[in-house]
């Protein structure tokens, strides 16, 4: 098994992948991890601390957070994220991971390692957690602000068989993104995938609502970019805000903050659901590879997570899956 991490990508790139690699190295010693970037700091990095299984290939450019996607893309073909992406179309990776630029990941994905075929546009699918500790596959989230009803099908597909995969879920349960649960409600684009989720080869719910989200009542949610993106950002806000409000309240006295000591293992297991860093990566559905996104302020645990995320996917053929699904409509 083989994995490439873009070691440039990320707000704390290069130290936080390299912590991150070495620790996922040293636990699958069956997995071969190279780290696509600067090698002079990269090796100066592991010193004596390098697993056997992990290897340096050197790129030298980086696609920085403000580039804009297609020209960085095209213009820094020595780019570390470039480098990882035609490893995986080379066959030379089974999988990338990158904390890099979102936009020009996507790019990337579809210039370099190349759309699967039959999919009109790839989808960005993050876990969103739920109170039940299952989480939602959600999908798009960002990578595409405006989607078809049948771009929205093929998402509820790829999501569906990601989660089957990699979750090993049986019969995963799909929702769509509306502002109602009645069938006829939504724009025009989210009635006529209404129409084509039912007829699709899932376990399709119907629509669900924002505020219902982290309930979980669905497994993979599907929705446009721009929508998505939205529903994601207001979710991070105000788990943001609830937990800052809470930590003012248990230190406003004595008697709170002995509450505070009794709930705080509680508390701690709650947050931690929330924290992106034990969900490792989303990943980029569609593409002809397998191709993974970090979280921009990724730590070493979530590379270390995504690793394994990536191991799974390797594991149970998920691009393969996909593929055939796609391909020949058949059921699931």
């Amino acid at each position: 098994m083989r994995i490439a991490i873009d070691a440039m990508g990320g707000d704390h790139a290069p130290d936080v992948v390299v912590a991150g690699a070495i620790e996922a190295a040293r636990e699958w010693s069956d997995t071969t991890i190279t780290l696509v970037g600067d090698s002079n700091r990269i090796e100066a990095m592991l010193g004596d601390a390098k697993p056997a299984n992990l290897e340096v290939r050197h790129a030298g450019e980086k696609i920085e957070a403000d580039d804009e996607p297609v020209k960085a893309v095209r213009r820094k073909k020595d780019a570390s994220m470039v480098v990882a992406g035609r490893m995986v179309r080379e066959r030379e990776a089974d999988a990338m991971i990158s904390a890099g630029n979102t936009g020009a990941l996507m790019t990337m994905g579809i210039l370099v390692v190349g759309r699967m075929k039959g999919i009109s546009r790839p989808a960005l699918a993050p876990m969103i957690p739920t109170l039940d500790g299952k989480g939602i596959l959600a999908l798009d989230l960002g990578a595409n602000m405006d989607s078809s009803a049948e771009e929205l099908t093929q998402y509820a597909i790829m999501g569906s068989i990601y989660r089957k995969k990699v979750e090993g879920i049986a019969k995963p349960r799909v929702g769509l993104l509306n502002v109602g649960t009645e069938a006829m409600k939504g724009n025009e684009v989210t009635k006529a995938a209404y129409g084509l989720l039912e007829q699709a080869p899932i376990h399709f719910l119907g629509n669900v609502e924002s505020r219902d989200v982290l309930n979980g009542p669905c497994d993979v949610l599907v929705c446009d970019g721009f929508a998505g993106n939205i529903m994601l950002k207001s979710l991070e806000g105000a788990a943001s805000t609830i937990f800052s409000a809470l930590k003012t309240e248990l230190r406003r006295n004595f008697m709170t903050k002995l509450a505070a000591a009794v709930l705080k293992p509680g508390l701690m297991k709650f947050r931690s659901s929330f924290d992106y860093a034990e969900h490792g990566a989303a990943p980029l559905l569609g593409i002809d590879g397998l191709v993974l996104k970090s979280h921009g302020s990724s730590n070493a645990m979530a590379i270390k997570n995504a690793v394994r995320q990536a191991r799974i996917a390797i594991q149970n053929d998920l691009v393969q899956s996909i593929s055939r699904e796609i391909s020949n409509g058949s059921e699931m």
